[in-house]
């Protein structure tokens, strides 16, 4: 959710919250989303369950501006983990709708810009709420309830109702699909790299904001420097979508996790435009290989596309998202700076997991196809 991390500074601020307990309210979001997508899920490859997007989405919304007035801890976390809920609704069940719009020839290109658009809510998600907070204080969020709303009634609006029908379980594709036999280890690998992943990715949306306020940016500067790093990351997913399609996605992912973490280390370690520039790059690096990733899991997980989306888009994230309580522990028992400079290791860990997936090598493939022809 890309308001709490916009927000998180002024409630430590105000309400002297520990970075543990900050953290406990972005984890509480992450594990209620985490375990409640794969079964929604679930419910859609198997019973074609289908929800309707817009309420479910106003209500996820609903609940993030309620914590701008709640006037005690445990009102939060609650919040939180509500609006969890109906972001894990909407996932498998929009995933499942595009899966439909779909045909053979533009699937990847569909899911793709599915995955981008949500991650140009999660750029452009900190600036908005960090002026809102700004202007009007935490009651500010409660206006976030107005776009919520429009946006609730241009999906009713513009999504054909036929889709949000369910579909026969029994007979046509969704059986004929599911009843395929497939493999779960190389699924269970990506998962598990995308989990590490996750983790690097979360800690820096949720500590960044507050560790820009330290270097003395105010709020809005430090939730619209975060945005920017978001927006340059929903462009190399653009970017990354297409350079795995050509060279392939195994290899893809490696290069984009391992080449992250020197940029971040470079943003850690020096000042002024240097280090945001090198913050940015790491934003291009590491959440370029999201969509790459989605786009493995539908492939490794065919006619089961509202599972893999729920194991990737909500566990896979939800327990990555863990790790934000752990490096709130970090920053609380030594410093911040440390908490972040860890995050490196997740993401070296996920690439060398990558190397253990059974899944082609396309370039190395093409190479040796070149050679012997």
């Amino acid at each position: 959710m890309p308001v709490l991390p916009a927000i998180l500074p002024l409630l430590i601020l105000q309400h002297s919250y520990s970075y543990l307990e900050a953290g406990i309210l972005v984890t509480a979001f992450n594990m209620v989303s985490s375990f409640a997508q794969p079964v929604f899920g679930i419910l859609s490859d198997k019973r074609g369950l289908i929800v309707p997007l817009g309420a479910v989405l106003f209500t996820s919304a609903l609940f993030v501006s309620l914590m701008g007035v709640a006037n005690s801890y445990l009102l939060l976390v609650l919040c939180s983990a509500l609006s969890a809920l109906g972001h894990a609704c909407f996932h498998p069940s929009a995933l499942s709708i595009v899966s439909r719009l779909c045909t053979d020839q533009n699937r990847g290109q569909l899911t793709s810009y599915f995955v981008v658009g949500g991650n140009i809510g999660y750029a452009i998600g900190p600036v908005v709420a960090g002026l809102v907070v700004t202007l009007f204080g935490l009651q500010g969020l409660l206006l976030l309830i107005i776009p919520a709303g429009i946006t609730a009634l241009v999906i009713n609006r513009v999504v054909p109702q036929s889709l949000f029908v369910k579909p026969d379980t029994k007979t046509g594709e969704v059986a004929g699909k599911n009843d395929e036999p497939v493999s779960y280890r190389p699924f269970s690998i990506l998962l598990g790299a995308t989990v590490l992943r996750s983790w690097a990715i979360f800690v820096s949306i949720t500590f960044l904001p507050t560790y820009l306020v330290t270097r003395g940016y105010d709020l809005v500067a430090a939730g619209l420097l975060l945005s920017i790093m978001l927006i340059v990351g929903v462009a190399g997913q653009i970017v990354g979508g297409h350079i795995s399609d050509r060279y392939g996605r195994r290899e893809y992912m490696i290069a984009g996790l391992l080449c992250g973490i020197p940029p971040f280390l470079v943003f850690m370690a020096t000042d002024g435009l240097l280090s945001l520039a090198a913050m940015f790059v790491f934003g291009f690096c590491v959440w370029s290989t999201f969509s790459v990733s989605v786009a493995m899991s539908h492939e490794l997980l065919p006619g089961r596309i509202g599972l893999a989306s729920g194991m990737m888009l909500g566990l896979a994230i939800g327990v990555g998202g863990v790790g934000v309580a752990i490096n709130g522990i970090i920053a609380d028992m030594y410093s911040l700076d440390l908490a972040l400079f860890v995050l490196a290791i997740p993401l070296f860990c996920a690439a060398v997991l990558m190397l253990f997936l059974p899944y082609p090598w396309k370039w190395l493939a093409r190479d040796r196809t070149d050679t012997t022809s």
